[in-house]
């Protein structure tokens, strides 16, 4: 059995030096990278001619011996294994987000590369990388050209995650791997998870406030998307099947790479949340001159049910009902105003089912009536770009036609719908959408869609993507959308990037009021809970949901108008999985705070230190003592303030705060 030793010299700091290499197996040891503040380790071992990795955070054991195993299409790769000589190096990644929670990013990392041989036929050749940044860690398979091999046929991914002790995990389980990513997350002990059950990422687990560990990917381009399912006690990846393909999971021409593996690690909840880890883990901005990019927010009338004005005399798929909703925009600094559908039928030409589209489903023309081009010109000329809703099956077939009609019309963006998959043959899909996309100018919202997985760093028309149960719910399931479900979202699906979520709903009732609307849909929360979400919630390209007479003259309207949507930098201030979280946002020299918490009210100190030097004045939205029965009612106030002050914070029942600090001169 071949073994290898290696020192790493000062790793205090987290340096290393080139390592000493023996075939001795008395004195071998693991293969060691740690982090560049020297709190998380990572040690690669060859045990039993098989791959074993494990993680400590402040000498604390995270990830107990896990084995890595691939399973290629002539058999386990797994066994019989010999390391080569390993390569270490340090690196940063410093860049600048087009879109993101922070504008300027810097990430300094440590790197092992293992190269991994089989000893025996068919000598199959490998390499894993590892990475470690302060908080967190990667890694990714490598699939080098090699020998009578042209192809990657990959069965499967077994790449263990044994987690120390018995963990609380905040999951969200799913029946298979066809799935719009959205229902409500499992919160219990690993130990009780289910056996042989499937997980969506991204994963949160607590190890009794010893580490938080968050588990997820990036870079997720030309292979299947990754779950987690609970076998023999451990955590394994699972892949997304190729369809109709007897179980193959990957099929790509060698080199080939996997996504990274990534594991958010920190002591502190909030470092999880503030990660740059999965933008950094992707390559830098591929479409080069980005100024027609526009993030912003957005209309969906569907949502409100398409409410117009009782002296609208055509209302429907039409200029005069557009036009309705984009002098809205224009009055308020609304930047995207989206077509979408009236009475359940498309904008476009469709002989299908409701929002399925038929054998004669066409994007590219507008249903009788209805004139786009008049329409983006109007938007044009009054200040507000146009956005269209379509269904991924029918545009995919006619994708550089209807990408080019878009442009020609003067669209700027769209929301693709119903995708529902992320097998490697749907990844490649909403890889070329982005790409094709950009060349026309034209930006994308994925609904029904998986997870992001830092795409936004490549392709920074990538806005938004939904993979979670959100507002829309409250028009059909009689129990509608509860704070607790709000405040779980920011611990788990938001740890791997933007989420989208139908936000703005300005008609909260108490829970005993609350039915089912699908026309004018109530809410659960209080209006401060919802004025808070729009900071809390990662989206370069959020909703204003509800229909211009529900806002204008609103009291909360003002900061929904004057909340961004791209942000310079994030902060997370205080949190409590599960029950709740404050977070604050800046851009240019104004930030905004956002807390919110599930159904117990609370009683929250936050430093104010995040503020510059200065006076700032803080314009306040709270929750009324009253929100119990009347939760639309706020307390609206402001104060001066500055760096070396608390402000404190009344959280009531299912409720949250909003405030925008602004710096004086």
């Amino acid at each position: 059995m071949r073994k290898f030793l290696i020192f790493l010299l000062f790793m205090q700091t987290g340096m290393f030096a080139c390592p000493a290499i023996s075939g001795s197996p008395a004195i071998a040891k693991p293969l060691q990278v740690i982090s560049p503040n020297g709190q998380i380790r990572v040690a690669c071992e060859l045990k039993n001619d098989r791959i074993e990795y494990a993680v400590w955070l402040n000498k604390s054991q995270v990830i107990e011996p896990s084995v890595l195993e691939l399973e290629f299409d002539d058999g386990i790769f797994g066994h019989n294994l010999m390391i080569g000589k390993p390569v270490y190096r340090k690196g940063v990644e410093t860049y600048e987000l087009v879109v993101g929670k922070k504008k300027l990013v810097q990430d300094h990392f440590q790197e092992l590369s293992l190269p991994i041989e089989e000893r025996q036929a068919p000598f199959r050749k490998i390499k894993i990388l590892v990475r470690v940044f302060d908080d967190g860690v990667a890694f990714r398979y490598e699939f080098p050209e090699q020998q009578g091999r042209k192809e990657l046929v990959l069965m499967d991914e077994r790449s263990h995650f044994h987690i120390a002790g018995n963990p609380k995990v905040f999951a969200l389980g799913l029946p298979n791997y066809t799935s719009s990513h959205e229902g409500i997350y499992t919160v219990g002990k690993l130990d009780d998870l289910p056996a042989d059950s499937l997980y969506d990422m991204p994963a949160l687990f607590d190890l009794g406030g010893k580490a938080y560990l968050g588990i997820t990917e990036a870079a997720l381009l030309d292979y299947a998307g990754m779950y987690l399912a609970r076998q023999n006690g451990l955590l394994t990846s699972k892949l997304s099947p190729r369809p109709g393909e007897g179980g193959v999971k990957v099929r790509a021409s060698l080199p080939h790479k996997s996504p990274w593996r990534v594991l958010l690690l920190s002591d502190r909840v909030g470092t999880l949340i503030e990660s740059t880890i999965i933008t950094s883990l992707n390559a830098p901005n591929k479409l080069g001159d980005v100024s027609w990019l526009k993030p912003g927010k957005t209309t969906f009338p569907w949502w409100n049910g398409n409410i117009v004005p009782l002296t609208l005399n055509a209302p429907g798929n039409n200029f005069e009902t557009a036009q309705y909703y984009i002098d809205f925009c224009a009055r308020n600094g609304i930047e995207y105003h989206s077509v979408v559908e009236y009475g359940v039928r498309q904008w476009y030409v469709d002989d299908g089912i409701r929002y399925m589209p038929g054998p004669n489903a066409d994007v590219t023309t507008p249903v009788p009536g209805l004139d786009m081009q008049r329409i983006c010109d109007y938007g044009k000329q009054n200040g507000v770009g146009i956005r269209v809703w379509v269904h991924w099956a029918a545009l995919y077939p006619k994708i550089d036609a209807a990408f080019a009609r878009f442009e020609e019309w003067g669209v700027q963006g769209m929301m693709i719908d119903f995708m529902d998959r992320d097998d490697q043959e749907m990844v490649n899909i909403q890889t070329e959408m982005l790409e094709k996309a950009a060349k026309h100018h034209l930006h994308i919202q994925f609904h029904g869609a998986y997870k992001p997985t830092g795409l936004s760093r490549t392709y920074p028309n990538e806005f938004t993507r939904e993979g979670t149960r959100n507002y829309e719910v409250n028009k059909w399931e009689p129990k509608g959308l509860a704070p607790f479900d709000d405040i779980n979202i920011p611990f788990t699906r938001m740890l791997a990037g933007p989420t989208d979520y139908h936000l703005g709903g300005f008609r909260a009732v108490p829970s005993d009021s609350f039915k089912l609307q699908y026309i004018e849909p109530l809410m659960l929360s209080t209006r401060a809970h919802q004025l808070a979400m729009y900071v809390v919630l990662e989206s370069y390209l959020q909703i204003i949901s509800d229909y211009p007479k529900a806002y204008e003259g609103q009291p909360g309207f003002d900061f929904l108008r004057q909340v961004p949507t791209n942000w310079d930098d994030s902060k997370v201030l205080n949190a409590q999985v599960g029950e709740y979280l404050t977070i604050v946002r800046q851009k240019d020299e104004v930030w905004y705070l956002g807390s919110i918490t599930d159904h117990k009210p609370r009683q929250l100190r936050v430093p104010l230190a995040f503020l510059g030097e200065g006076k700032y004045r803080a314009e306040i939205y709270a929750d009324a003592p009253d929100v119990d029965r009347y939760p639309n009612h706020l307390l609206i106030s402001t104060r001066l303030v500055n760096q070396n002050e608390d402000l404190d914070i009344r959280l009531e029942a299912g409720g949250g705060q909003a405030v925008r600090f602004v710096k004086l001169p």
